[in-house]
C-alpha cells in the first residue's frame, strides 16, 4: 500500500532526527544559518512578544526567536516527529529556556486560538506538509491582526546553468550524503524530491497573498536556492 506524503514525511523525520542537525550543516554547507540570522534582522523580533515556531523540527528557529523575545516573551515550537522535537527539547533545557514551550502537533490543523501570536514562523518545512496553502491558512489564523508570518524554505533558482546544478546536486550528490553521513540514503532522497516539486518565489508569494496575507515580501539566498517570505495580517 502507497504511504501519504504525511505518513512518509513523518517516517524520514523519526529516522532522521539524530543526524539532521549535523546534516543540515553539510548539506547547505552552513548557509542556512546565515539566512537564517538575515530573515530575523528582517523580523526585527521585538522583546516580550509571542512567537510561534512551527514545523520546528530540533528547535534551531525555536531557540533563536526565544533569544529575541527575551525571558518576557513566550515561544511555541510546534513539530509532528516526537523524535525531532525529543533533540530540540534536550537543547532546550541545556539552555535553561523557560519561555519555550515544544509540542507535538500538526502544522495542518494548529491546536491553537484565532490570534494568538505576534510572529509565525515556518523554517525548511513548508515543502514537507501534503498542503502548502491550508498551513499558510493557518498560519494566517493564528497570527494576531498587525502580526507576520514568516517562511524560510528552498526555492527554484532561476539563472541558467545554475539552476541545472542545483537540481543535480538535489537529486544525486545530497542523497549520497545522506548515504556517507547518516546512512539514510532513501530518506534524503526524500527531501531532495520535496524540494524539486516546492513552489518558486512568486507562486509561494501568491499562495501567501491567498492565505489573507497583505503586503508580501521575499527575497532570495543564494541565488535562489533559498528564500524567505514575510506576510503580515491586517
Amino acid at each position: 500500500m502507497q504511504q501519504s506524503k504525511e505518513e512518509r514525511v513523518h517516517d524520514v523525520f523519526e529516522k532522521i532526527s539524530d543526524s539532521y542537525d549535523k546534516m543540515n550543516s553539510v548539506i547547505s554547507f552552513q548557509q542556512h544559518i546565515k539566512w537564517r540570522k538575515d530573515t530575523m534582522k528582517r523580523m526585527n523580533v521585538q522583546p516580550g512578544s509571542e512567537a510561534l515556531d512551527v514545523c520546528c523540527g530540533t528547535a534551531d528557529w525555536t531557540i533563536a526567536l526565544a533569544d529575541a523575545v527575551g525571558p518576557s516573551g513566550k515561544v511555541t515550537g510546534l513539530d509532528f516527529s516526537q523524535n525531532m522535537l525529543n533533540v530540540g527539547i534536550e537543547k532546550v533545557k541545556g539552555l535553561a529556556l523557560n519561555q519555550v514551550k515544544l509540542v507535538h502537533g500538526n502544522a495542518m490543523e494548529l491546536p491553537f486560538e484565532d490570534n494568538s501570536f505576534d510572529y509565525v514562523t515556518i523554517g525548511f518545512g513548508l515543502r514537507n506538509v501534503p498542503d502548502y496553502q491550508q498551513v499558510l491558512k493557518e498560519m494566517h489564523r493564528v497570527v494576531k491582526p498587525g502580526g507576520i508570518a514568516v517562511c524560510l524554505e528552498t526555492s527554484q533558482p532561476t539563472l541558467i546553468g545554475y539552476r541545472q546544478l542545483f537540481y543535480f546536486y538535489f537529486r544525486f550528490i545530497m542523497p549520497m550524503f545522506g548515504k556517507l553521513f547518516a546512512k539514510s540514503y532513501k530518506e534524503y532522497s526524500w527531501l531532495q524530491e520535496s524540494a524539486r516539486d516546492f513552489p518558486g518565489m512568486r507562486e509561494l508569494a501568491r499562495m501567501f497573498e491567498l492565505a489573507g496575507f497583505a503586503q508580501v515580501k521575499y527575497k532570495s539566498y543564494s541565488g535562489g536556492a533559498a528564500a524567505v517570505h514575510i506576510g503580515y495580517k491586517k
